[in-house]
């Protein structure tokens, strides 16, 4: 899914993909957010990205750092409420389609 920069975005980061797959369940069922993109960064470091309302973001991010938590390794989270539309170009590199 293609992100404008018209809505919050919520992440995560994990080491591992199964507490990133988690935690991306657990997001996406906390609030009214869809999956924007996902990232496998080097070291086994993985990001997935959210968007929707500021609350729900806020939501989905404390139920996937939960979720991710009790699996794995959480290494960072952070909700950008009103993000620059650019910052679309950065997250949208591995978006999801569905």
């Amino acid at each position: 899914m293609r992100y404008r920069g018209e809505e919050a975005i919520g992440l995560i980061e994990t080491i591992g993909m199964v507490p990133a797959i988690f935690a991306t369940d657990a997001m996406l069922k906390a609030g009214d957010t869809e999956l924007v993109s996902y990232e496998n960064v080097g070291s086994t470091l993985v990001t997935v990205i959210v968007k929707g309302d500021v609350a729900a973001c806020e939501a989905a991010v404390k139920a996937g750092c939960a979720a991710a938590s009790s699996i794995g390794k959480l290494t960072a989270h952070n909700v950008m409420k009103r993000p620059v539309p650019s910052i679309g170009d950065v997250v949208s590199v591995h978006d999801v389609d569905y």
